[in-house]
C-alpha cells in the first residue's frame, strides 16, 4: 500500500467474498472476521457478496459471476477481494483457483484470504502456494465423497433401502442433471453432473 502525505496507509476499497455450501450454513462466521481484519490492515470494505451455494455441485455461483461482472465492466472498482479461504472461491482444483486469481489480477485486483496469510505476500511466490492449496481443497473433497458412497455402500449392504419408498412418486419438480461448463476468466472448465 502506498502511504499518504500523513505517514497512514491508503484504504483498498475492498470487496468481500463469502460463500458456505449449504443452506443449513451461514456466513454469519465469516463476516465478523473478515470486517475486523479488513478494519486492522485500513482496507475499506465497499461492497459484501454473499451466497449459500456449493462450488462443486452446482457449477456456478451466481455472486461470484456478480463481482466479476462487476470488476469486468467497471461498474465497481476494486483494489482488493478479501476472502475467508481460497476453498470458498472453488473446489475445483489449482487449475480454477488460479484462473480466478489470474482474472481478478488481469483486472488490478488482488485476492486475499483470511487463513492463507501468504496471500497477502506480494506476487509471485504465491502463485505456487496457491496451487498447492488448491490441489488440498480439490482432495478433501474427493474424500468426503470417497467417504460418503462407501457409508451408502455400507448401508445397502446391511440390507438399508435409499431413497423414496417405492411407489412415493416425487412432489419436486426437477430439471435434468447435464454438463456445467464454468467460465472464469474466458477460460471454460467442464464438470460433467454428479
Amino acid at each position: 500500500m502506498a502511504l499518504r502525505g500523513k505517514g497512514k496507509a491508503d484504504e483498498m476499497k475492498t470487496a468481500l467474498y463469502l460463500r458456505v455450501s449449504t443452506n443449513e450454513q451461514s456466513t454469519d462466521n465469516q463476516l465478523p472476521q473478515l470486517k475486523a481484519y479488513a478494519a486492522s490492515k485500513g482496507y475499506d470494505i465497499v461492497a459484501v457478496y454473499s451466497e449459500n451455494e456449493s462450488a462443486w455441485r452446482n457449477g456456478h455461483q451466481a455472486e461470484l459471476s456478480r463481482l466479476l461482472d462487476d470488476i469486468r465492466s467497471g461498474k465497481r472498482k476494486y483494489d482488493l477481494v478479501l476472502v475467508w479461504s481460497l476453498d470458498r472461491l472453488s473446489r475445483l482444483g489449482p487449475l480454477a483457483v488460479l484462473t480466478l486469481i489470474d482474472t481478478f489480477k488481469t483486472y488490478g485486483v488482488k485476492v486475499e484470504s483470511l487463513q492463507e496469510p501468504f496471500t497477502s505476500l506480494p506476487y509471485g511466490f504465491d502463485s505456487v502456494i496457491y496451487s498447492f492449496l488448491a490441489w488440498v481443497a480439490k482432495f478433501e473433497s474427493d474424500r468426503r465423497s470417497e467417504r460418503t458412497k462407501a457409508g451408502l455402500a455400507r448401508a445397502v449392504a446391511n440390507g438399508k433401502t435409499l431413497g423414496r419408498p417405492v411407489g412415493k412418486r416425487d412432489s419436486k419438480k426437477r430439471r435434468k442433471k447435464r454438463a456445467v461448463v464454468f467460465k472464469y476468466g474466458g477460460v471454460g472448465v467442464e464438470a460433467s453432473p454428479q
